[in-house]
């Protein structure tokens, strides 16, 4: 029988977790590692579930941490970035084709390595979002502790392996500087109040429509448009950055708590096999339709990898990469599992 926690106890533990995840930002910040403050605090806050310690997530920020990440996201679009969406139609589409082979890869692999049943397998491996495939695949009689932790782990490993090979395997610079001029624009109370607008309006206006991750999308996209119209060239704070960053890393690390070690290892050992499975996937298609698709091969990875729509962008940011693009293509993908899965799972129920 759980034992109830109280109210002193849970800041407590929440403290305790932006504390160690504070720690592991600084750690991975003083020693040059690939976007220290946000995998610093999830790997850190990791080890510290699996340890047992009395950490709890700050879940109440994770809405307005999102918020100030789409914002910040957002100000990355240009009037000459925005032209170019047009030509990236044939990317877009090319990624029911990426879906499908991920699919027909990893299911398989979480129904005979892993041994679950068809629908875990199946929600397991479909690459959407988190909430989304629990949601759905607990509706559907899956097992809903599985399917969190291998997406919980699919986004962690994908993020580590992503930030790390084009770190120290190709060279780029995955840092934190989130100046997309490489100068900290000043901000006057115009920007100051125009960004709160883009997070505020942005985030309700996604919320009332349904928009799946609506505190990230709505403020993303209204801020998109702001910059994109020359309204304001100003952005979020680093030091606001740095924080939301620790905020989710922290956030994401704390999905594991609950969990016997045993089962997270098993479940970062599955998900480290289905993984690698999906990023050799991304790879030949990086590979094989970079040029159809006029981008770089490293583009289209950053855009195709199986990782998280806030934690990719903010790679693709670090990087200097097109973060319109990027994030696109996340929306798209989280979209089309989030219309496909059930309607494929179904199918699959009738044809077995």
């Amino acid at each position: 029988m759980a034992v109830p926690i109280s109210g002193l106890q849970k800041w407590r533990g929440i403290a305790l977790a932006l504390c160690i995840g504070s720690v592991g930002g600084l750690v991975f910040f003083k020693l040059s590692l690939p976007l220290p403050w946000m995998l610093g605090s999830m790997i850190f806050t990791v080890v510290a579930a699996m340890l047992g310690a009395p950490i709890r997530p700050p879940d109440m920020m994770r809405s307005t941490v999102v918020v100030v990440i789409g914002v910040m996201l957002g100000s990355g679009f240009s009037p000459d970035l925005v032209s170019n969406i047009g030509h990236w139609a044939m990317s877009l589409g090319f990624l029911l084709a990426y879906l499908v082979a991920a699919m027909v890869l990893v299911v398989p692999f979480y129904r005979m390595v892993g041994k679950f049943d068809f629908v875990t397998a199946f929600f397991a491996g479909m690459p959407g979002g988190l909430n989304e495939m629990v949601t759905l695949g607990r509706e559907m009689g899956g097992d809903e502790r599985k399917i969190i932790l291998a997406h919980a782990a699919r986004v962690v490993i994908t993020i580590s392996l992503i930030a790390v090979w084009f770190r120290l395997i190709l060279g780029y610079s995955v840092g934190v500087n989130f100046s997309l001029s490489g100068v900290t624009t000043a901000l006057d109370l115009r920007d100051v109040a125009v960004l709160l607008a883009c997070g505020v309006l942005g985030s309700g206006a996604a919320i009332w429509l349904r928009v799946p991750a609506p505190t990230l999308i709505g403020p993303m996209l209204l801020s998109a448009g702001v910059h994109a119209t020359g309204i304001t060239a100003g952005s979020p704070p680093r030091e606001l950055v740095i924080a939301a960053q620790v905020f989710l890393g922290t956030i994401m690390g704390c999905r594991f708590l609950g969990s016997e070690p045993r089962a997270i290892f098993q479940a970062l050992k599955l998900s480290l096999g289905a993984t690698v499975l999906t990023l050799a996937v991304t790879l030949v298609f990086a590979l094989s339709f970079h040029t159809l698709f006029d981008q770089t091969i490293s583009q289209v990875v950053l855009a195709y990898a199986p990782g998280g729509l806030t934690e990719m962008s903010l790679v693709a940011l670090a990087m200097q990469a097109e973060v319109a693009y990027v994030a696109l293509h996340h929306i798209v993908r989280i979209l089309m599992v989030i219309a496909i899965a059930p309607l494929l799972m179904h199918w699959l129920n009738k044809r077995r």
